[in-house]
């Protein structure tokens, strides 16, 4: 198997029938210019595609290489270009003397595309024998007066001087381009000479740029993007000139170009740590943020602004009101990414401003139509309810204007608003009488089920005077409507109807479907749960005959109806304590059991569209025997423990909180012997206050650790796989690392044998989402000698996927193939997924919404449910939704919810419900859902293969 010949020309070939070499030479023969063209293309396409045509290299020569057209002698070049120069032993052929004549023709032709076509050519001709007759002239073309001759022949000196004999063939190149650079006026031709003394003759190249200073503003994008470059060279290899190149890249950030100054803030960022350097850099982040117009400009800046703030948060709190300037942007994506960031820059000094900026943001969502407006008000409520858990002094202030939008017709936004009250009223008493009375006022405008039972809930919990508690209870009578729900001539009517006609209120849905609840379980719920109702149509202060509640549970929402008795069964206890009247508390309590009645009557009838389900049913029930016969310690339960659950839970969820912020913010420390740097006693001599800060910045860098990348090498010998067995005459190990979309392998092979392997190759494919990049080149090993290849394979999803291959190679003896077959490397999916949180409730509308589901069986040797949980969460590299207390007692079950997210966006649900059996013995189901199919399967696979745990 010969070595693969590189290729430095690409060109799209449409299939269809090949053309005939003998046609070809005919066309070129020819005095057509516009045959010629075609038959030339077809020649060209012919040796891309792997042929040789030896017979058509002298029919080129004669017919056309003297013509004048400007296309024919571009393709003439790219006809040059291909063809093979050397014979089989690498000597260049005789045949290749013509290409010079031709080639010096051009290279002093009158017309200056030939003269630049040329000089390019020859940047990709690596022949010294053709290349050396040609040198004069191409540095005659350096004074030339067209500014594209100049370039590409500054472009050619420079590729004849990187050749391995180039020093020999143009030994005072770095000489001629420095006097070209200081003449030269065309930025791009100044670009190359400046890039040819950055790559050929750094030195020059640093002296060039530090003796000019001054002027590097007034420079060339182009140029300026070089410079920039050769910064981050200068900075890796000469220390001492750091600080020089720091103030050379801030003095750059002034340009007017934004693609350099984006990149010399990159560039700040990675070379510098010190304090200016930082906020230099975040400011031109800022200012792009607010001047681009490009959403994909915006979220690429978002996610450097995302970087900064994890390493250099304490800077990048001053820069909170700038970065919210983003919010100007209609994209839904750049305002959660904007709102994301300045979430965890709160402080107590600008928390007023941000909740400020997000209060008239709540309010433009209000005053103008957009179509994503919902959405965008839902992340506005739950930033407001982040900040409002941090700073509790600001709820005050937000939590009147969001309950406006308890009537929302986007549900998930109004279950954000009413979850925000709800726990706003538990953590602020001074808040709660403010909070109720207005509840109450707006309760007729909520239209959603979920909103509906939150809101009942609060008045159930914290209506605690007189007053509040008969509010209550009439709000609840009034959104309820006349009783009773249902007459038997309704329900008559309600049959004849459905026979004769569909039922075409959208809330009105017979289906039903498992729904997960916050403590992993299922439970049966009307779809029409999911769904808003139209606000009804009630005159401020005033209610309709037709509530909102009465719409709902028409429509079948038993569940809503489960918690109205629950709460008006609160309502009457405490009724019961308040208010001195027996008489009173009677009368309101028969009217709370005719409802109860009412709702359990219409949940029997036939007019409807679902029967009431069972646990509707017994709760409505039970609270109906309560109100008959109540006692001491029911009363406590109700009116007492109910909140001291929804406190812990508070309370879990805060705990949560902290820690993970504490586990985020923990630091390597110094060691006992490491040097205790001390800023002021720094000596300052001839080093500015920037200098002086990014040294201090590297030597505490250095004492906590941060620069030792001994655990890397450590870690390095954990990736190591074997690929062949220590007896074949190759042997081949890689090392495989992962870069979320990237998975590089380095293969170490060795030559186990006594003779030298020739055309060595790394043949790979893959299987799954994978895909190589490039295939390795060929190489030729000596005896007992090793070479390591690098493979870059790109993942384009989280799957489970393989990669498998062989090398091929021949000895010097036998020019046969020889095979060595590689074990397979099998990316794991734990590689992809990492621990994440999210709500319950986005949980829930996760789980209903993905399509895809596994379900995995539990075979354990585990008898214990906490000991199988965390055994199930190390293996999946999942995180446990359900905070510890309601995992806390034995009981015998255990549900909850397992939560990842993958490094491309994409969510991995997991819902755990297992139970314990006498003999001890663990049984259930592991459910895994999501928006692909490859995680479902990959995560089953992996939970199918782990959840064992004894073997």
């Amino acid at each position: 198997m010969g070595v693969e010949k590189s290729c430095t020309l690409l060109i799209h070939f449409d299939q269809g029938t090949p053309a005939i070499a003998s046609e070809i030479k005919e066309a070129l023969e020819g005095k057509d210019v516009p045959s010629k063209i075609d038959a030339m293309k077809k020649a060209i396409m012919l040796l891309l595609n792997g042929e040789t045509i030896p017979q058509l290299f002298i029919t080129v020569v004669r017919f056309v290489v003297p013509s004048e057209d400007h296309t024919i002698q571009k393709l003439l070049l790219l006809y040059f270009e291909i063809i093979d120069k050397t014979d089989s032993r690498g000597k260049v052929l005789q045949e290749m003397i013509l290409i010079c004549q031709n080639l010096m023709n051009n290279l002093n032709h009158s017309n200056e595309y030939i003269r630049g076509a040329t000089l390019r050519f020859l940047c990709r001709l690596h022949e010294n024998e053709v290349l050396e007759p040609l040198i004069p002239s191409v540095l005659s073309n350096l004074d030339h007066r067209h500014p594209f001759v100049r370039r590409n022949a500054i472009l050619s000196v420079m590729s004849i001087y990187k050749l391995p004999q180039g020093e020999q063939l143009l030994d005072n190149a770095p000489d001629l381009i420095e006097k070209v650079l200081s003449t030269e006026q065309d930025p791009s031709a100044k670009r190359n000479a400046f890039l040819m003394l950055f790559t050929c003759a750094h030195d020059r190249a640093i002296n060039y740029l530090f003796s000019h200073v001054d002027r590097i503003t007034d420079w060339g994008e182009q140029l300026q993007m070089v410079v920039l470059e050769l910064m981050r060279k200068v900075c890796r290899t000469h220390k001492a000139a750091k600080g020089k190149c720091i103030k050379i890249i801030i003095s750059l950030l002034s340009a007017s170009s934004m693609a350099v100054t984006y990149e010399c803030a990159g560039t700040l960022v990675s070379l510098s740590s010190a304090p200016t350097a930082i906020r230099a850099a975040a400011n031109t982040y800022c200012q792009l943020l607010s001047s681009q117009s490009d959403n994909n400009v915006k979220l690429i800046v978002l996610d450097r602004l995302n970087e900064l703030k994890t390493s250099h948060r304490e800077i990048m709190v001053d820069m909170i009101m700038d970065i919210l300037r983003a919010l100007l942007s209609p994209n839904l994506d750049i305002r959660r990414k904007t709102i994301d960031i300045t979430l965890e820059l709160i402080t107590p000094r600008n928390i007023d401003e941000v909740v400020l900026m997000l209060k008239k943001e709540v309010m433009k969502t209000q005053s103008t139509e957009h179509e994503k407006n919902g959405e965008y008000r839902q992340i506005l409520v739950q930033a407001i309810h982040s900040c409002a858990v941090k700073f509790p002094e600001v709820a005050s202030s937000v939590v009147h204007l969001l309950m406006d939008f308890l009537g929302d017709s986007n549900v998930a936004s109004a279950v954000d608003v009413v979850v925000f009250v709800r726990e706003i009223t538990e953590t602020n008493p001074k808040l709660r009488v403010s909070i109720v009375s207005r509840l109450l006022d707006t309760f007729y405008q909520i239209c959603a089920a979920r909103v509906c039972s939150c809101a009942l809930w609060v008045l159930g919990e914290y209506c605690l005077s007189l007053s509040e508690v008969e509010s209550g209870i009439a709000t609840i009578k009034q959104c309820l409507g006349e009783l009773p729900l249902y007459t038997a001539n309704e329900e008559r009517e309600g049959q004849d109807a459905s026979k004769n006609s569909q039922h075409v209120n959208p809330v009105t849905v017979s289906s039903r479907r498992p729904a997960i609840l916050a403590d992993g379980t299922y439970a049966t719920q009307s779809a029409a749960i999911e769904t808003a109702v139209s606000a009804p149509n009630i005159v401020q202060g005033s209610l309709a005959s037709t509530g909102n509640l009465r719409t709902l549970i028409l429509a079948g929402d038993f569940f809503l109806a489960a918690v109205v008795a629950c709460t008006l069964t609160k309502l009457i206890l405490r009724l019961e304590e308040v208010q001195p009247s027996k008489v009173d508390v009677n009368k309101a309590t028969t009217q709370a059991l005719l409802i109860m009645v009412s709702v359990l009557q219409l949940g029997q009838s036939l007019s409807i569209p679902q029967p009431i389900d069972d646990d509707s049913y017994d709760r409505i029930l039970l609270c109906i025997r309560l109100l008959c016969n109540t006692g001491d310690e029911i009363r406590k339960i109700w009116l007492q423990t109910c909140r001291q659950s929804f406190v812990k839970m508070l309370g879990d969820k805060q705990l949560r909180e902290t820690e993970e912020i504490r586990a985020k913010s923990q630091i390597c420390h110094a060691q006992p012997d490491d040097l205790i740097d001390f800023y002021h006693l720094k000596s300052r001599k001839g080093m500015s206050q920037l200098e002086l800060e990014d040294e201090v910045q590297d030597d505490l860098k250095r004492a906590t650790g941060e620069f030792m990348r001994d655990g890397d090498d450590a870690r390095k010998l954990n990736r190591i796989l074997q690929l062949t067995g220590f007896s074949d005459p190759v042997y081949a190990e890689a090392c495989v690392t992962i870069h979320h979309y990237d998975i590089v392998l380095e293969v170490t092979v060795m030559n186990r044998t006594k003779g030298t392997l020739q055309n060595l190759c790394l043949e790979l494919a893959t299987m799954g989402d994978l895909k190589l990049v490039e295939r390795p080149q060929n190489y030729t090993l000596a005896p007992d000698s090793s070479k390591q290849i690098r493979a870059n394979i790109k993942v384009s999803s989280t799957e489970t996927g393989v990669i498998f291959g062989n090398i091929v190679y021949e000895t010097s003896n036998v020019h046969e193939r020889n095979i060595v077959v590689l074990n397979d490397i099998h990316i794991d999916i734990m590689d992809y997924i990492s621990p994440a949180t999210c709500a319950d409730v986005a949980f829930r509308t996760m789980w209903a919404e993905f399509e895809w589901e596994n379900k995995v069986a539990v075979n354990t040797v585990i008898q214990n449910e906490k000991e199988f949980l965390n055994h199930i969460i190390k293996a999946t590299n999942m995180k446990c939704l359900m905070p510890p207390s309601a995992l806390e007692g034995e009981c015998g079950f255990l549900a909850a919810n397992l939560y990842a997210k993958s490094v491309f966006g994409e969510d991995a649900l997991v819902n755990m419900s297992i139970e314990k059996h006498a003999d001890g013995k663990l049984s259930g189901y592991i459910r895994i859902r999501s928006k692909t199919q490859g995680i479902a399967l990959s995560l089953g696979d992996k939970i199918t293969l782990k959840q064992k745990g004894g073997t």
